[in-house]
């Protein structure tokens, strides 16, 4: 699931295969960019913003994509079988002499003028992995709704960006709070560490294959994808509900006894 560790790890192999060569291939399959051609551009650099991806090239041009759940980009030496997914889900081709940039099931793709990049990522809050990461505005961003759940506040990206489901359900094990809990019932020391404990996560993450929060090899997450198994810490079986504010609800994980605190009345991985 691509999370701000992941978007960052994206764009780093697309940096690495695209950055300073120029373009002999341009190819994007959405239909208000048919026509649009980028060949003989070079691409400046691949920037990470949160979840999103910034493609900056030569002309001040800058190509927007957002990975969402289940999008990537998929970079193929000359010659290396796309392997990606079946070819209607390509969305964007970028290829140079040696390197061929794929993107596959890309839910946002849009082309603008780099001076405009505000207008599609200038809404989100401090980026976790970016230079642009200020702890204190972060917090001030998350108390700003004091009666919100902090599981649907951590995931909202205007404030703070780089985290999903994952991270979501991960801090809150961590930090010892169900994620229903209300942000300004926090206790001061949780309130204190919270905004950088999620920046040590993603940042312990950036750079690794397979993504872990707990240190152990064959049980790299406390609770995410865990219903209904024993907790790494106390057993109990960790439990499963939907989260949400009513227009999108989304899976969240969490063990009722390591994590005290308000949940919904009805979850798997309940005791019967």
């Amino acid at each position: 699931m691509p999370e701000g560790d992941t978007v960052w790890q994206a764009a780093r192999r697309l940096h690495d295969a695209l950055a300073g060569r120029v373009l002999t291939r341009s190819d994007l399959r959405v239909p208000r960019y048919a026509t649009a051609d980028l060949t003989g551009r070079t691409v400046l650099d691949v920037t990470p913003r949160g979840k999103h991806l910034l493609t900056r090239l030569e002309g001040g041009l800058t190509l927007h994509s957002h990975l969402r759940m289940d999008g990537s980009w998929r970079v193929y030496t000359d010659g290396q079988r796309w392997n990606g997914g079946p070819v209607h889900q390509i969305r964007a081709i970028l290829g140079t002499t040696d390197r061929t940039a794929v993107g596959y099931r890309l839910p946002v793709l849009e082309l603008l003028r780099t001076a405009d990049e505000d207008r599609a990522v200038g809404h989100l809050g401090p980026d976790l992995l970016g230079p642009d990461w200020d702890a204190g505005a972060a917090l001030a961003n998350l108390l700003r709704e004091p009666s919100r759940p902090l599981g649907e506040a951590l995931l909202d990206q205007r404030n703070l960006a780089g985290i999903g489901n994952v991270f979501k359900s991960e801090l809150c094990f961590l930090l010892g709070v169900t994620p229903w809990l209300p942000v300004g019932e926090l206790s001061a020391d949780r309130t204190e560490k919270l905004p950088e404990l999620a920046r040590k996560l993603l940042e312990f993450n950036r750079e690794r294959p397979v993504r872990s929060t707990t240190g152990r090899r064959g049980q790299e997450l406390f609770v995410y994808g865990r219903a209904r198994r024993p907790c790494l810490r106390c057993r109990t079986p960790i439990r499963l509900a939907d989260q949400g504010d009513g227009s999108r609800e989304r899976p969240t994980y969490w063990c009722p006894t390591c994590q005290p605190g308000p949940a919904p009345a009805r979850s798997q991985g309940r005791p019967r």
